[in-house]
């Protein structure tokens, strides 16, 4: 059996040692590996950053000046797996100090060569270049380690005998001198300077009282046209303001006759609203019930008619059927004295009685 390691992203784990004695490693960071009991071997190696700052004391220039001369540097290790691999060659087991110590060493000797080629202006005035050439001479080396340097800059340069600041002294006195020439020189000139600004001056006030004098009189010419124009146009203005009264009155005349027509084309719509409503009026007040009345005596006069014609028929039919109804009493009554005379004379009717029923 065997446990399962877990590691941060500011360490590596080196997992050692397997099963049947075999010899392959594993590197993990950030991460986790399985490592089985009594049998693998693990180990951690930090990644975290490593400030360092190599000095190096009294070291001769190209120009034989001693010169002390300190940096600082920050290098890790790096996380590829081969450079990881080197690294954990070389400084597995080991802590952090004496992984810095290794590397001070390194970037202590190449920064000690490096001085040796360089005069102490090129060192002192240009140290950012002074600091990249230290760079890329130890990366290489340090590279080898699998450790990376991430910067390099030079924090102090200073010397025991005075000759940096004999060299700003000079320098400084050498930057007096220039600027006391300087100063005469640029007397000199603003002398000059000053005298052909005077020329100037007064050429240019010259030419501006010419210009002024032509300005002014330009302008006392063109004040006169344009009072002349002003009182043109105001003559012109004032009389096209009075037409223009002239038309809005006019105008105003007009729109009011308009008005005028308007409204009497009003009133005598209202009148004629006014005669149709008395003629209705009339109308629903006197000529239609005067109608309605000769109507109804009409409807009455016919109806009377009607009824004489009627009562002269059912008069005349009265009279007809009583007539119908005398006839037929009369016949009746003539065929009973018949049937009653053959009952009593079978042979002989008497005469009186055959005469009457020859009258019938």
């Amino acid at each position: 059996m065997g446990n399962c390691h877990t590691v941060g992203p500011n360490e590596a784990l080196v997992v050692s040692g397997g099963c049947c004695g075999s010899d392959y490693k594993q590197y993990v960071f950030g991460g986790w590996a399985w490592a089985w009991w009594c049998i693998s071997d693990t180990q951690r190696i930090s990644l975290e950053i490593m400030t360092l700052q190599p000095r190096c004391e009294d070291v001769e220039t190209a120009e034989g000046v001693a010169l002390t001369v300190t940096g600082v540097a920050q290098v890790k290790i790096m996380t590829e797996k081969e450079l990881l691999a080197v690294a954990c060659e070389q400084f597995l087991g080991k802590n952090v100090q004496d992984i810095k110590n290794v590397v001070l060493q390194t970037l202590e000797g190449h920064l000690r060569s490096i001085l040796g080629t360089l005069t102490v202006e090129q060192i002192y005035q240009d140290r950012d270049q002074f600091a990249k050439l230290v760079r890329e001479v130890a990366a290489p080396d340090v590279g080898r380690m699998g450790i990376e340097i991430l910067s390099f800059t030079i924090k102090d340069v200073y010397d025991k005998v005075d000759y940096l600041s004999s060299l700003g002294k000079t320098q400084t006195a050498v930057v007096q001198r220039d600027a006391d020439i300087g100063v005469a020189e640029a007397e000199r000139d603003a002398g000059i300077r000053e005298a052909e600004c005077k020329k100037e001056m007064l050429d240019v006030k010259f030419m501006a009282d010419t210009k002024i004098a032509d300005s002014k009189r330009a302008f006392e010419l063109q004040k006169s046209a344009f009072s002349e124009e002003v009182n043109i146009k105001t003559a012109e203005a004032q009389l096209a303001y009075e037409l223009q009264g002239a038309r809005e009155q006019q105008k105003i005349r007009q729109e009011e006759i308009e008005i005028e027509v308007v409204q009497r084309k009003k009133q005598i719509a209202v009148e004629a609203q006014e005669i149709l409503r008395t003629d209705k009026e009339l109308i629903a007040t006197v000529r239609r019930p005067a109608e309605a009345e000769a109507h109804r005596i009409q409807q009455i006069a016919e109806g009377e008619k009607v009824k004489q014609v009627l009562l002269a028929q059912a008069e005349a039919e009265k009279i007809r059927k009583i007539g119908e109804a005398e006839a037929a009493v009369i016949e009746a009554m003539g065929k009973a004295e018949a049937e009653l005379a053959l009952i009593l004379y079978p042979l002989s009717p008497p005469q009186g009685h055959r005469g009457k029923a020859s009258c019938l």
